[in-house]
């Protein structure tokens, strides 16, 4: 059924890969080089030139704001499917999306505003970011309370006059640290008193609003996954206008769950591309290195390892290519146990893959001469973002038990 990509997918695909050779690939050394130069001089939160340059050549290339799943304003949308292969490219190499100005958490931002948002706020925000002028953050984990559960929110939007008044603490909150970061999507609680799925709204925050605070940057593993990164952000009596309101009062768990429904297809078909890469790195260097007479790739338990690699990312591949067909098909709420199960499968199928490619290169693996540590620690990260096993484990029992009632 997903053994061949449409034609629409097959030709965006193939200009990807001549993208990847000609520019993304023989670019990894000098984007490092880049990031690491601006950390040895004390301010990684810079923008890439590597990236700046990249993008103007990806844009003419026609290949520029490819996830959109909806039309908008005259420009056709592309499906959770058609999409998919091309996330599982991007997976390959940790910045690359935002060459072709369809990273997150952007694209997440961009569908959301485009999905939910008036007209007025489409233009002074969607537009900008569509074109690749401005990032956005997303702010609604809090330190505070048990994020994995949305309705536990704390952070205040309250009602005055004309505008809100808006007060609390996130953190990871991704891309904020970005200098083109300008807008920020906040989830709070603007009535507590309400049903519980009907008490959390979102509002959008321009970065440059009195009472705004980026306190900290927190680190993942170590990594600072500059510039973009994930920061504490305090919210301090910030007042915006009403019309910055998305959909409506009480409507926030509603756009978080339209949000996260194409963002777990996106992080999940990243996983599966770095899981191929590790996959090849590994067969690489096992049949370069000889140890006890023999080349690694001779030894048995590289054989399983190798084999079980296989079987799990294609597996993982097609679960994945099911559920966006699903959503597709019958929408987000109909798939929502395809969604859960990709989300739990994919990240942990990546995580073995990448530990035991790190396991074939040895203490080289762990090192910053290779790609695979990096790897492992954004994969082990994706298994709490967007919901963490646990939260979609106990989805995908909930509808099991329902089956059999």
């Amino acid at each position: 059924m997903f053994a061949e990509p449409s034609a629409k997918t097959a030709d965006l695909l193939q200009r990807m890969r001549d993208f990847f050779d000609r520019y993304i690939y023989p670019n990894e050394a000098r984007h490092h080089e880049e990031m690491a130069a601006f950390r040895r001089a004390g301010n990684p939160w810079q923008l890439s030139p590597l990236i700046e340059e990249l993008k103007p050549i990806a844009r003419e290339a026609g290949l520029w704001n490819m996830f959109l799943p909806h039309e908008h304003r005259g420009v056709p949308g592309i499906s959770n499917l058609d999409y998919a292969p091309l996330c599982e490219l991007m997976g390959r190499v940790s910045w690359s999306g935002q060459v072709f100005n369809c990273s997150a958490p952007d694209t997440g931002n961009m569908e959301t505003i485009e999905r939910y948002g008036t007209e007025a706020q489409k233009d002074e925000w969607l537009e900008p970011l569509l074109a690749g002028r401005i990032r956005s953050g997303f702010l609604m984990t809090e330190p505070a309370v048990a994020s994995s559960d949305a309705t536990n929110i704390q952070c205040s939007i309250v009602r005055d006059g004309d505008h809100y008044l808006i007060n609390g603490r996130k953190w990871f909150s991704s891309g904020a640290g970005s200098p083109d970061c300008k807008i920020y999507i906040v989830m709070g609680k603007t009535d507590p008193d309400a049903p519980r799925h009907a008490q959390q709204s979102m509002v959008l925050v321009p970065r440059d609003t009195a009472g705004v605070k980026v306190v900290r940057h927190l680190s993942v593993f170590g990594y600072d996954d500059a510039p973009h990164g994930h920061m504490e952000v305090l919210l301090e009596n910030v007042r915006v206008p009403v019309s910055n309101m998305l959909l409506g009062e009480g409507r926030g768990f509603e756009i978080a769950q339209g949000r996260l429904g194409p963002g777990r297809i996106h992080h999940c078909m990243r996983s599966i591309g770095a899981a191929e890469r590790a996959l090849e790195m590994m067969v690489d260097r096992l049949q370069a290195r000889i140890a006890f007479g023999k080349p690694l790739a001779a030894q048995s338990v590289w054989h399983e390892r190798i084999a079980e690699s296989r079987c799990m990312i294609d597996q993982a591949r097609l679960l994945t290519l099911n559920a966006a067909w699903k959503m597709d098909t019958v929408g987000n709420k109909e798939a929502r146990a395809e969604i859960a199960m990709i989300k739990v499968v994919a990240p942990n199928m990546s995580c073995k893959v990448v530990d035991w490619a790190i396991q074939a290169h040895g203490a080289a693996g762990v090192s910053q001469d290779f790609w695979l540590a990096e790897a492992y620690a954004h994969q082990r990260t994706v298994r709490i973002v967007d919901g963490p096993d646990e939260v979609h484990r106990n989805a995908i029992a909930k509808l099991e038990l329902a089956k059999r009632r």
